[in-house]
């Protein structure tokens, strides 16, 4: 006579066990990914829950949350559900609109946007505003096209280069 609750019986197929045996092989996967496939592998071996929870260094309340977890939904079962975290703070269309408004043009007293001028004209922290640079790859700073130098007296104020040579013959370049 059994002692305890019954426990669900865990039958695998074929392809249950080639999946199950190339996720506890793996050495890609998180620890506790291929653990949790070595301990499916082993219920179906047909040996005692508390052998194997002690083999695994797991404890009986773990074991079992992942044991009746791959009863029910299968190999699905065996990952991480999302946790709950702080709610996002922004919307994604806040978030497309800040990126548009800085690939879309240039601050009216500025050459490039920088982290603290988008923070300023959308509202958005700056911390925020520097991960979502780096999320999407924007630097601002960095520009393929040629901008045009501001200071009205940037003629004056540039230096006539010379003696720089090209194929061979001697070429002089100046602003003016």
């Amino acid at each position: 006579m059994a002692v305890g609750r019954p426990k669900a019986e865990l039958v695998l197929s074929a392809e249950d066990h080639a999946r199950l045996s190339s996720l506890a092989a793996s050495r890609s996967l998180s620890r506790a990914m291929v653990g949790r496939a070595k301990l499916v592998l082993l219920v179906a071996q047909s040996e005692s829950n508390a052998v194997i929870a002690q083999r695994l260094n797991w404890s009986m309340p773990t074991f079992g949350k992942w044991r009746r977890r791959f009863v029910e939904q299968r190999v699905a079962g065996l990952r991480d559900e999302l946790r709950s975290g702080r709610p996002r703070t922004y919307s994604d269309e806040q978030v497309a609109a800040l990126i548009n408004r800085v690939l879309s043009g240039q601050p009216e007293n500025a050459t490039h946007w920088s982290v603290r001028a988008v923070a300023e004209e959308t509202g958005v922290f700056k911390s925020t505003v520097a991960r979502y640079f780096a999320l999407f790859s924007l630097q601002p700073h960095r520009s393929k096209s040629f901008k045009l130098y501001t200071d009205p007296f940037f003629v004056k104020k540039c230096p006539t280069w010379s003696g720089f040579t090209s194929i061979g013959r001697t070429t002089r370049w100046s602003c003016a």
